[in-house]
């Protein structure tokens, strides 16, 4: 197997498990560093706004002028890229709000109820919430695979803030698993398998997308995670760092994450 091949499937294991992370932060930790967190989901969206605009919709784009001349080739990038966006959003659409992985849960939340409160309705909705992070995270691992496989040193970049993003979505599984059966290591299983989804997403991007990827087929694929990678941040991580925030740190963090990537491009070019 080609070394970009298994690099890019260690990045997106790496990415999805880091739900897990979120799960022993939450179990291990006495308070939620909220400008941490702020600052992190910032810099995550900033690092996949810049390198979707600025490096993924434009190689997008010459592969396909490349392949289909000028005017057909940009007028099926932004199809790609705009039918990323509308593909993450059916996915949103279609999971309960109350189950929502963006939901802001805080590492306090874990001692302020007492576990076995309202057991089924927690567990259920700890059980859904992970399902739909699993949902989430098959897309991002399709993102992640594709993005590595083109360019290892911006797979890399998206891995950690996909990584950063995954977090508090561990956080968000463990806390409502935990309150219904007062069980760590349930809460934490459950998490960790949530974000096997992403690793997931890459096998399938591996399998079904690589044997046909033509120069066509790589332009559209690769709009389409700009897309996908676009709408994240500004549906998912932009809200949630906001709602963590206390000053101006999510902003912050969203120009640090541009200027970190705009000065790797540059120096890895």
């Amino acid at each position: 197997m080609d070394g970009n091949v298994l690099l890019a499937l260690g990045l997106t294991l790496f990415a999805g498990l880091a739900t897990g992370v979120g799960s022993l932060i939450a179990f291990f930790t006495s308070r939620t560093n909220t400008k941490f967190l702020s600052l992190a989901l910032g810099f995550s969206a900033g690092v996949m706004i810049y390198v979707s605009l600025v490096e993924i919709f434009v190689k997008a784009k010459d592969a396909l002028t490349n392949a289909l001349g000028t005017t057909n080739g940009y007028w099926m990038t932004i199809l790609g890229f705009f039918g990323g966006m509308l593909f993450i959003a059916l996915i949103d659409k279609f999971i309960p709000k109350a189950t929502n992985p963006h939901e802001v849960k805080l590492v306090e939340d874990v001692n302020a109820i007492k576990p076995k409160v309202n057991e089924d309705h927690l567990m259920k909705m700890g059980i859904f919430t992970a399902l739909a992070i699993g949902i989430h995270n098959f897309p991002e691992g399709i993102a992640t695979f594709m993005s590595a496989i083109n360019d290892p040193n911006v797979g890399i970049a998206i891995a950690i803030a996909v990584a950063i993003h995954n977090i508090p979505e561990g956080i968000a599984v463990s806390v409502p698993i935990f309150f219904a059966t007062g069980n760590r290591r349930k809460a934490f299983k459950l998490s960790f398998l949530s974000g096997l989804a992403e690793p997931v997403g890459a096998l399938v991007a591996f399998l079904l997308l690589m044997p046909f990827l033509t120069d066509v087929m790589f332009g559209i694929v690769f709009a389409g995670v700009a897309g996908i990678m676009v709408f994240i941040s500004l549906d998912e991580l932009l809200p949630a760092a906001q709602r963590y925030d206390e000053t101006h740190l999510s902003m912050y963090g969203l120009v640090g994450g541009m200027a970190v990537m705009a000065i790797s491009l540059v120096l890895l070019a």
